[in-house]
């Protein structure tokens, strides 16, 4: 057991019931653990800070908090899946005070916390790089796809996304099989579908970015990949065990991407 939370809990003794003004000890223990917890969930962190509001202290013996909140940037998710910030904030919890003296986090109860996150523009490009997104963009055999390619599979790289006002979004790409590369280029409104889902509405073929004389396979093209990238979104596949996170709504501001909903914490993952 890390020596510090021992040295805070036997601070916390002498001062915390005896004396008013060393009221926090609690929340100061608190603090470290689930701190401590965590940065252990990310790959990477810029910072984190842990508020945890619990008054008086003593309550934290019965295993009761009144809130917790949590603020990080630079939060990297599975190495890959960078937010540039991320924040939640529950109501009363209940939790095991032993595991709190052990130095981990253990719910008596699930519990659920609002939740923020935003992605800039860079964050979501990146994300497209990631081996979890590229591998269902890449060697595709749908009957659409291969109508178009003569029978190969398809691969839709070198993906850029600009963020526009009002939830809108430009996408730009190339689809590559055999010694072909055509450009393909779109425009849609991002939404959120059944809380879990980024849905690519109203897809638009741009075709003032694409040559002439490729301009109508890939138009067929960029309708196909509409069509992909509305089944590749699910937030599911992304979350950290014991935790599932629900979307409300969405909204792009300048370059950055905002989301807000919440997540059900049925248990406070491990590293």
């Amino acid at each position: 057991m890390d020596c510090s939370l021992v040295n805070s809990f036997m601070f916390g003794g002498f001062v915390g019931f005896n004396n008013n003004q060393g009221g926090d000890w609690g929340e100061n223990l608190l603090n470290k653990v689930a701190g401590n917890t965590i940065r252990h969930l990310f790959t990477k962190s810029e910072s984190v800070d842990v508020a945890v509001r619990c008054n008086p202290s003593s309550k934290l013996l019965q295993g009761t908090i009144d809130s917790f909140k949590m603020s990080g940037r630079g939060l990297v998710i599975r190495n890959d899946f960078r937010t540039e910030e991320m924040s939640f904030e529950t109501d009363a919890v209940s939790l095991d005070f032993g595991s709190v003296m052990k130095g981990t986090i253990s719910l008596r109860q699930p519990t659920q916390a609002v939740a923020q996150v935003k992605l800039t523009e860079t964050d979501l490009n990146q994300a497209f790089q990631a081996e979890l997104v590229r591998k269902r963009l890449e060697n595709l055999s749908a009957e659409s796809l291969t109508e178009i390619s003569g029978g190969e599979a398809i691969s839709f790289t070198d993906v850029e996304l600009r963020l526009s006002p009002n939830n809108q979004i430009k996408l730009l790409a190339r689809a590559n099989w055999s010694d072909r590369s055509i450009p393909v280029s779109l425009t849609c409104t991002l939404s959120v579908a059944k809380r879990r889902k980024i849905k690519f509405n109203d897809i638009k073929f741009e075709p003032q970015d694409i040559p002439g004389d490729v301009q109508a396979i890939s138009k067929q093209l960029t309708d196909t990949l509409g069509s992909i990238l509305n089944e590749m979104v699910d937030l599911d596949r992304f979350n950290l065990d014991g935790v599932r996170i629900r979307l409300n709504r969405l909204e792009t501001q300048g370059k950055t991407l905002l989301f807000s909903g919440y997540a059900q914490i049925e248990r406070v993952p491990s590293k």
